[in-house]
């Protein structure tokens, strides 16, 4: 009986890893996580804090649902690194205006300042990352697992 191609592979009944989209969207995400956590700990911050203050980057007041939304992770969670946020100084909660059930998170002066400075460091990690790449690949980069993010949003 002939095997059926890997529909993933497009090989017959072969399954290679490098040829899996996901293991080097996996690997890559973590990796640059481990980088980007190394160059953060001399500052005080980690990675969790990190992706709260850069959420934070566009918008002066965000709900802690909108944050874990933005940073991909439960809202307990979310919650868990924002009260860590509040303690350490980075971060203030309030009632949202509009609707008091709603809490908002906005920066400190104090947290202000770490996004700036883990953003340096952030731009340091991209610049070396894509250095080789043109503005047109990191953007057919940026489109393609855009999609594939939405798709998976759908499932």
């Amino acid at each position: 009986m002939a095997s059926l191609p890997d529909e993933a592979t497009g090989m017959e009944g072969q399954f290679r890893k490098t040829e899996w989209p996901f293991y080097w969207i996996t690997r890559t995400s973590a990796r640059y996580f481990m980088t980007l956590e190394k160059r953060l700990k001399p500052m005080g911050l980690d990675v969790p804090r990190w992706r709260v203050l850069m959420s934070l980057y566009e918008d002066e007041h965000l709900s802690v649902s909108e944050i874990a939304d933005l940073c991909i992770i439960k809202l307990n969670t979310a919650t868990k690194i924002i009260q860590r946020m509040v303690a350490d100084g980075l971060v203030t909660t309030r009632s949202r205006p509009t609707d008091g059930r709603v809490t908002e998170v906005t920066l400190t002066a104090k947290g202000d300042a770490k996004r700036r400075e883990a953003r340096a460091i952030a731009d340091g990690v991209f610049e070396a990352a894509f250095s080789d790449l043109s503005a047109e690949e990191r953007q057919a980069l940026n489109t393609l697992t855009e999609r594939v993010f939405h798709r998976l949003g759908d499932l």
